[in-house]
């Protein structure tokens, strides 16, 4: 279903912007994922916040923290989604223990009952994570898979054959952050991915501004996931009007630049 959507907004010439925030951060955090969606967003990845995120930034960090601080939990977070629907898919990203703990068919079940359509395990490895990746397809949840700049093009190939969803490029070594210039390696993962699959492929860490998003998209790409620039404006407090300027930007970058 993730996929089928990518897919049909790529067939249409659109670049695809995906951003992340993290769920339980406020009481009214739902209130972002539709703030974003009215200003373009093509899906949203939900952060479920856990206590040691091997692949976070300060910033993402700093929002689980708080969320686990306000007692948010896995089960919660996947009530409130359920309690809504919203008009593009949601992605869940958190770290495998939480499914293992809840059990891997309970959490697929649990996750296609609050609508979410894509999942991101980070930790969860390619070799140990067939049982998983089956138990999800069966239903129709997207299991999506990351590249690193360091990850050979045999083993690209080798993940790419049971990829879903849409082609992760993490677009830099290193923990999720902002980034005053865009890493060389972000385009350089945009262009290497790029002709090996028919999936749409993202960019993400490292993703903070309209130019950065343009410079991706000129390498091939077909859209970014934004989380750490949007979360610090969230967690500084900036007002809807302030984040939805920034969105414009993301958005208006991406509708005006051609591969």
């Amino acid at each position: 279903m993730l996929e089928a959507t990518l897919q049909a907004l790529r067939a249409k010439g659109r670049h695809l912007l995906v951003p992340y925030l993290m769920a339980g951060l406020d009481p009214d955090w739902l209130s972002y994922v539709d703030l974003v969606i009215e200003r373009g967003a093509d899906a949203v990845e939900i952060g479920i916040p856990f206590s040691d995120p091997s692949m976070d930034g300060p910033v993402i960090q700093r929002a689980g923290e708080m969320a686990l601080a306000r007692g948010v939990t896995p089960l919660s977070v996947l009530a409130e989604l359920g309690s809504r629907s919203f008009p593009v898919p949601l992605i869940v990203m958190t770290y495998y223990n939480i499914f293992h703990h809840m059990g891997e068919e309970r959490a697929v079940r649990q996750l296609r009952s609050a609508g979410v359509q894509g999942v991101i395990i980070p930790d969860l490895p390619l070799e140990e994570g067939g049982r998983w990746r089956d138990l999800a397809t069966k239903e129709q949840l997207d299991t999506v898979q990351l590249f690193s700049p360091a990850t050979p093009d045999e083993r690209i190939d080798e993940i790419l054959a049971v990829a879903q969803g849409f082609v992760y490029g993490v677009g830099l070594m290193g923990v999720t952050g902002e980034r005053a210039e865009l890493a060389a390696t972000a385009t350089t993962m945009a262009t290497r991915m790029r002709p090996r699959t028919s999936l749409p492929v993202l960019i993400g860490i490292g993703i903070s501004s309209g130019d950065q998003a343009a410079a991706v998209i000129r390498a091939g790409a077909d859209g970014v996931v934004v989380g750490s620039a949007l979360l610090r404006r969230v967690l500084d407090n900036q007002s809807p009007q302030q984040i939805a300027l920034f969105i414009d930007e993301l958005r208006g970058a991406l509708d005006t630049t051609e591969p």
